[in-house]
């Protein structure tokens, strides 16, 4: 009789998908924009990369740790809060222009983010937009991830009030194997 309940699925999560095109810009960003050498380019890049791998970490953890998922959730929203402010600093130091929701593209590309075309069209457009077209692109995505990734840490929090721990799922199965069927 297994108790533990096979988790992972992480592939899935929408919150998942969208952190693989941050990391992917990102990579395109850093690589046309910053200038070779430039610690900026692997602080950006490993931040993208944290929070997509916390995700699958946490995912894989989650089988045995309902802490450690919540705590790796929380790391790749973190993560993603550093790599926000790496984009916002581009655009601040450039005099380029932060599409904030006053801007004319905002809505549009706050629209086209939350979208399923992001999901297939954004490789082609890595190479044909500009910086600050290409950082507002990722800062609105990381926006939309980081929503996404606190209520994912709410429900996870939710599945440890209803389910427990590890150690609790492991003494109520010990007890219902012990306990006499009727």
């Amino acid at each position: 009789m297994a108790f533990l309940q096979q988790r992972g699925g992480y592939r899935k999560l929408r919150v998942y998908k969208v952190t693989e095109v941050i990391y992917d810009i990102t990579q395109c960003f850093t690589r046309r924009f910053l200038q070779k050498g430039d610690r900026t380019i692997d602080q950006m890049v490993q931040a993208a990369r944290s929070g997509k791998q916390n995700i699958a970490e946490g995912s894989a953890a989650s089988t045995t740790s309902r802490e450690t998922e919540i705590k790796l959730t929380n790391v790749a929203k973190a993560s993603l809060e550093e790599l926000l402010i790496d984009y916002e600093d581009y655009l601040r130091v450039r005099k380029l222009q932060l599409w904030d929701s006053s801007h004319p593209r905002y809505p549009a590309v706050r629209e086209y983010a939350r979208s399923q075309r992001i999901l297939q069209e954004y490789s082609s457009l890595m190479e044909r937009l500009s910086d600050e077209e290409l950082a507002n692109l990722c800062i609105t995505l990381i926006h939309q991830a980081s929503v996404m990734l606190q209520r994912l840490i709410e429900r996870q929090q939710e599945q440890f009030l209803n389910e427990g721990g590890i150690r609790e799922q492991m003494t109520r199965a010990r007890l219902d194997h012990r306990t006499p069927r009727k």
